[in-house]
């Protein structure tokens, strides 16, 4: 059963339920403001109530690329609606610029969503990929997240001096968390932030081929509850390496699971969407 998995979900089942707990952003991170304008807040609605929120990436105007756990709820329950929020700051809009968590201004509705054909195979953290369809025009921009090739970060297995290698994560999560919800960050909630966090493991202990493991600590930043879906872009640029994925306790402390993008199969699966 999920409950007895050593690994914390980012989003669905410890996501943040809207109507219950206050949201913050990227640990230890910085104000995107409009670094990131491909990064949106995706919100996930049950039985049409607005119900969880992850961040995702857009790979297109109409694609947009998070987790799979963003996009299936197996076994618990089945998301009835989505939408996207473009601001960087949905906090400071809601009332004025948008309507969060409802339709409106600056949201984009969802037509379509799906996860890797496998999730429902295995634990989540296995084929935690997903991709929504928004509908036409969806969001116009000058660039968008790109892709690797297949079994690119492979070759960071053998890199000397591995801890140089950096990322950039970007999301709209818990800044902070702690045991209770009283040590959450209140301020800024609903926030892109973005933090720089290294790589910790590869191919490799508990992460086998499928994720990769990144720093979050006061120096680096990392990745919190609400991020999931986020990107995880390669050094400065706009190569999606890998979606946030889970956390190995409740502090959002030591480290961040991400899961890799370069993968054959999870290449195939969101190709299947941007080349239809």
């Amino acid at each position: 059963m999920r409950k007895k998995l050593i690994f914390v979900v980012f989003s669905v089942m410890v996501i943040l339920a809207l109507a219950v707990s206050p949201v913050g952003a990227v640990t230890d991170g910085e104000l995107d403001g409009e670094g990131h304008p491909h990064v949106v807040l995706l919100l996930m609605e049950v039985d049409g109530a607005p119900a969880f929120r992850c961040s995702g990436t857009l790979l297109s105007a109409t694609v947009l690329l998070t987790a799979g756990h963003c996009t299936n709820g197996f076994p618990d329950f089945e998301f009835s609606g989505m939408r996207v929020f473009t601001e960087s700051d949905v906090q400071a809009g809601i009332g004025t610029t948008n309507n969060y968590p409802f339709a409106g201004p600056n949201a984009v509705e969802a037509v379509a969503w799906a996860a890797h054909p496998l999730y429902e195979t295995g634990p989540f953290f296995l084929h935690d990929v997903g991709i929504v369809i928004l509908e036409e025009p969806g969001v116009v921009l000058d660039e968008y997240g790109t892709l690797p090739s297949v079994n690119q970060f492979d070759a960071f297995k053998t890199k000397r001096g591995l801890q140089k290698v950096t990322f950039t994560s970007v999301g709209y999560g818990l800044q902070e968390s702690f045991p209770d919800a009283a040590s959450w960050k209140e301020n800024n909630s609903r926030t892109r932030y973005v933090a720089h966090p290294k790589l910790n493991q590869i191919n490799g202990g508990i992460v086998g081929d499928f994720s990769i493991l990144l720093s979050n600590n006061h120096h680096t930043g990392g990745t919190c509850f609400g991020d999931s879906g986020g990107p995880n872009f390669l050094g400065d640029s706009n190569l999606v390496a890998g979606i946030t994925s889970f956390g190995l306790n409740g502090n959002c402390a030591g480290t961040g699971g991400v899961f890799r993008t370069d993968r054959q199969d999870v290449l195939g699966f969101i190709n299947s969407y941007l080349n239809p």
